[in-house]
């Protein structure tokens, strides 16, 4: 990998307005160097919010080649006020993170450096909803959904866009996903990579410990955190996808 760009906040206020979002909207913007016109990327974060973590992730995708954004969908109190509402809205298929979501695409798309195809990542949380934003309606031309809940509905994946889902063994609360996840997939006639890691457990992808002090004890023993093999190769697989699906 390349030495990351380093990122922005920015605004996105005006584009939530215009999808019903998020009243004081907010985001994180990364991309490379220069003015080529550039795919761009929605970054889904975790239930902890685009904190250090989740904005280096962000400025990995940017590092291999896109015009990132990832949109704070805690923008209205932080995750202690709205991660109920959001999971909430996972769930239910609608509510304002979607049209968060649908702001930070907006907002990549108004850009001149940055073209018509959108993609999607998301990570714990937000890779559910990576993946119900692989649907067709969302408009996204690939997504990447990393240790996400399978939607309540399969159905709602039918015409999807391309997907490529990293999994960890040792997730507990995921370990049946993977296989469920290929299944539908492959009903669907959706194009996919799905894939499980057998030393992985949940946030394998992170490059370190998230969320705050008293609970990394508890994630050791749940296997939640980095495990830099196993994300080695998820961000191979992903780079690979997304090269095909939505060429630099």
């Amino acid at each position: 990998m390349t030495h990351a760009p380093i990122g922005t906040m920015v605004d996105l206020t005006a584009f939530s307005a215009s999808t019903g979002g998020s009243p004081h909207l907010q985001g994180y913007a990364v991309r490379p160097p220069g003015d080529e016109k550039l795919p761009g990327v929605v970054v889904v974060h975790e239930i902890f919010g685009p904190d250090d973590v989740n904005k280096r992730s962000a400025d990995r995708m940017a590092a291999l080649g896109y015009s990132v954004v990832m949109p704070d969908l805690f923008s209205e109190g932080g995750p202690r006020k709205c991660l109920k509402a959001t999971f909430q809205a996972l769930q239910r298929g609608h509510g304002r993170a979607y049209q968060d979501i649908a702001a930070g695409r907006q907002w990549l798309l108004d850009r001149d450096d940055t073209s018509e195809d959108i993609g999607i990542i998301g990570f714990c949380m937000g890779g559910g909803f990576a993946l119900m934003c692989a649907a067709p309606k969302h408009g996204f031309r690939v997504a990447a959904d990393n240790y996400g809940m399978l939607p309540s509905s399969p159905e709602v994946l039918e015409g999807a866009c391309p997907i490529v889902a990293s999994y960890g063994a040792r997730d507990r609360g995921n370990e049946k996903v993977p296989a469920k996840l290929e299944y539908h997939l492959t009903r669907l006639g959706v194009e996919h990579d799905v894939k499980q890691y057998p030393n992985a457990g949940h946030s394998f992808l992170n490059d370190d410990d998230i969320g705050p002090w008293w609970l990394a004890p508890v994630f050791r023993v749940a296997h939640v955190g980095p495990e830099p093999e196993s994300a080695a190769d998820a961000w191979q697989r992903i780079d690979a996808f997304f090269g095909t699906h939505l060429p630099r």
